[in-house]
């Protein structure tokens, strides 16, 4: 399954709202899973199995939370058994329809 994530502190008190800090303990808690992964400006996506990856999504937020007394999380999930490497595989298939057709 591919699970994209965004959690994020709801308060913070950095002088220009910057919750940078609170979500980069979430990416580490990500990256240090050993799952694959990739980082973008608004969300985080994962590759795993069902319970592999709710684990480092609540330790995602376990990790912000110990700086902000609540979280906010959003979730998308593509659950498709069988099917692994669709992280990079998927923008593939949609990068060669795009040469196909441009």
């Amino acid at each position: 399954m591919l699970v994209a994530f965004s959690v994020s502190p709801t308060t913070t008190d950095a002088p220009d709202g910057s919750v940078s800090e609170a979500v980069a303990r979430a990416v580490a808690v990500v990256r240090a899973s050993g799952l694959p992964n990739e980082t973008t400006s608004m969300f985080t996506t994962l590759e795993g199995e069902w319970d592999e990856c709710m684990a480092v999504v609540k330790a995602a937020c376990q990790a912000v939370a110990e700086v902000s007394p609540r979280v906010a999380l959003v979730l998308k999930a593509d659950i498709r058994p069988g099917w692994t490497g669709q992280l990079t595989a998927k923008v593939e298939r949609v990068e060669q329809h795009l040469q196909a057709h441009p």
